[in-house]
């Protein structure tokens, strides 16, 4: 089942659990404006409004059944993430899996990651784009464990098609904040949280990486499977450019968030991307065990732009 994205960020309000449900009282509205929800059935809460408040049985409830809790900053974006603590029946085993991965399989698995990325990012091109060619040629030349970094040759091209005509100057900067660069991190974030949110429920270990290594970063592993899954965004992100929006305001936020309802393909199956994460997850698993080769990657089922 579809778990339920909750946004705040209209008005502020006060989070509190009663009976296994979120309840959400705004603060400037009677008792009887409480709206709630069954915990169960939530898969991400994102926190944009500064006077919200928490009851510690709020968020205690919410991790209990899953959920991940974003809180945002004063720029709109997330600055903080809370996860449930993996209760798999075997997290011993996966974390002592991840850590025998050898650097073979890790090299094989950020290869056809990179080749994903690279075609994600050439379906987000029309037809007859000579950069989406150039992406799919590129997919060709990724050898094991990307050494020559084929992705960051990637990357230049598809940003500089990403907009076609509409989008000269524009250049992609993790720390911007201009109108689409926001919104590009912004998607991103909550894609990462998503993406996490999955491992933590595979008993997947999110800072051990297949390719990401940073010390300081608690979501190596994370990172390493948004690659290809960051077009998603990125399209959604361009529609709201084309449409003239120039804030990250709660309707952008909204149309933003709705990505994890998407409807995309994994093998022979489609469903919504935030159920493929977990088949993505028990695919890798099968991957460390060595019981497959292929990572099962989710793949957007919208049109060709």
């Amino acid at each position: 089942m579809i778990k339920h994205t909750i946004e705040i960020s209209r008005e502020a309000v006060h989070l509190s659990s009663r009976l296994d449900q979120l309840w959400i009282q705004p603060f400037d509205q009677p008792k009887d404006a409480a709206r709630s929800l069954p915990c169960e059935d939530i898969g991400v809460v994102l926190v944009d409004h500064p006077r919200t408040s928490y009851t510690h049985g709020a968020l205690q409830t919410l991790v209990k059944f899953g959920a991940a809790v974003l809180i945002c900053g004063r720029d709109h974006l997330p600055v903080g993430m809370l996860l449930p603590i993996s209760t798999h029946t075997e997290l011993v085993h996966r974390v002592h899996e991840q850590i025998a991965v050898t650097k073979p399989v890790k090299k094989r698995l950020w290869q056809q990651i990179v080749r994903a990325k690279l075609n994600a990012q050439a379906r987000n091109l029309p037809l007859d784009s000579t950069a989406r060619g150039r992406l799919h040629e590129l997919t060709k030349e990724v050898k094991s464990g990307d050494p020559t970094n084929v992705e960051a040759q990637g990357a230049r091209v598809y940003w500089s098609a990403w907009l076609g005509p509409n989008g000269k100057g524009f250049r992609r900067k993790p720390q911007g904040n201009d109108p689409i660069n926001a919104m590009l991190n912004y998607g991103y974030a909550v894609l990462r949280a998503a993406v996490a949110r999955a491992l933590v429920a595979a008993g997947l270990q999110p800072a051990l990486g297949i390719h990401h290594h940073n010390r300081s970063n608690a979501f190596c592993l994370a990172d390493d499977l948004i690659e290809p899954l960051r077009p998603l965004i990125d399209r959604r992100v361009r529609t709201l450019h084309n449409e003239g929006q120039t804030d990250l305001d709660q309707p952008a936020k909204a149309y933003l968030l709705a990505f994890l309802a998407e409807s995309t393909k994994i093998g022979s199956q489609t469903g919504p991307l935030m159920v493929n994460l977990h088949k993505t997850t028990a695919s890798l698993i099968r991957c460390f065990q060595g019981l497959d080769k292929k990572l099962l990657l989710p793949v957007a089922q919208e049109a060709d732009a």
